[in-house]
């Protein structure tokens, strides 16, 4: 117990540093961007904001979260078998944020998705050589396989709900916290450490990127690292040893950006167009036009998933049998919900 409650203080630890780092570095950050440009302009018609905005606010987080984990390995009792499946995730990490902020550098047009591709598989085969997979699948391969996929399709899946100020920062911040809540209690401590150190610093930013007269954006820098930390998260915790349906658990924590995304392609494939390029399909933006408010979008998205998310901590307690009534029920009103939005007219 007095070991557990240690942990604990750490976990609050890294949660509060995170944020408070976030919550002074971001303005930094936004000096900086203001001074030599790092900016992103209303270019075209896919961009949902009005004014040319200072961009990189990723910086701000990647560093917070990682000068948190540092700070606790050589300043705390930090528990050394956490070390290596951190090393992984913080060396394919900085990969993805190195790829994000050559990205922002290149607005308003970006790098092509065949190189952001290639990169962002290559930060996946980091967590896999670090021993970090998709574990329920035979042969190997497959899981090697659906490892890759599943990292590559989180890491532009929080890229691509980053459309309104506040989603992608608050969903990150909420599916940290939720693989906290079911990681709890784990031997996979690295889980633990990076959640609340994410959550935090995720946090931390969500302030500037709502504010009015200090407005920062997070680029790509910012979202690709949330969604790829996310997603080393998700390879490190336990879900079925209640029930074997519990493995899904994650599907439920990271719904809302996977719905996004999903919603995105298939629209836009119905339109014959390439799933690739941009549009405005997006969830929140069509809960918009139905005349929610963008801070009501904002606040309807995040109560969604922390109900996921305790609903996925739930499939992970419960018997099989009430695991699979939730995964029904909640797939009953993604396909209404979809029915619905589907219907607005966006352009």
């Amino acid at each position: 117990m007095q070991s557990l409650l240690a942990y604990w203080k750490l976990y609050l630890l890294a949660a509060t540093a995170a944020f408070g780092l976030s919550l002074l570095l971001t303005p930094l950050v936004r000096l900086l961007a203001l001074r030599y440009g790092w900016v992103d302009a209303p270019s075209s018609s896919v961009k949902t904001h009005k004014v040319t905005t200072p961009s990189l606010g990723g910086i701000a987080i990647f560093f917070s979260f990682i000068a948190t984990l540092l700070m606790l390995r050589f300043f705390t009792q930090f528990p050394t078998g956490t070390l290596r499946s951190l090393r992984g995730l913080m060396l394919g990490g900085g990969l993805v944020f190195l790829l994000g902020v050559v990205d922002d550098l290149k607005k308003p047009h970006g790098l092509h998705f065949k190189p952001k591709f290639a990169v962002q598989s290559l930060a996946a085969l980091c967590l896999l050589f670090f021993g970090m997979s998709i574990r329920f699948i035979a042969p190997e391969y497959l899981g090697v396989g659906l490892t890759l996929l599943w990292v590559v399709g989180l890491t532009n899946a929080f890229n691509i709900v980053d459309v309104m100020d506040g989603l992608s920062a608050s969903q990150a911040a909420i599916a940290a916290a939720g693989f906290l809540m079911i990681s709890l209690p784990s031997e996979e401590l690295y889980v633990n450490f990076a959640s609340a150190a994410l959550a935090g610093a995720a946090l931390g930013f969500v302030p500037w990127n709502l504010s009015s007269r200090h407005k920062i954006f997070m680029g790509d820098s910012g979202s690709m690292t949330l969604g790829f930390i996310l997603a080393g998260l998700a390879l490190g915790t336990r879900y079925s040893d209640i029930n074997d349906l519990g493995v899904f658990a994650p599907l439920l924590i990271l719904l809302v950006p996977m719905y996004d995304t999903i919603l995105v392609m298939c629209l836009r494939l119905r339109r014959g167009q390439s799933p690739f390029l941009g549009s405005k399909d997006h969830f929140a933006l069509r809960l918009e036009k139905m005349g929610y408010s963008r801070g009501q979008v904002v606040g309807l998205a995040a109560l969604a998933s922390v109900f996921l998310s305790f609903c996925a901590f739930l499939v992970t307690q419960l018997s099989l049998v009430w695991a699979l009534c939730i995964y029904a029920a909640i797939f009953v009103e993604v396909l209404l919900l979809s029915r619905v939005l589907a219907k607005v007219e966006i352009w």
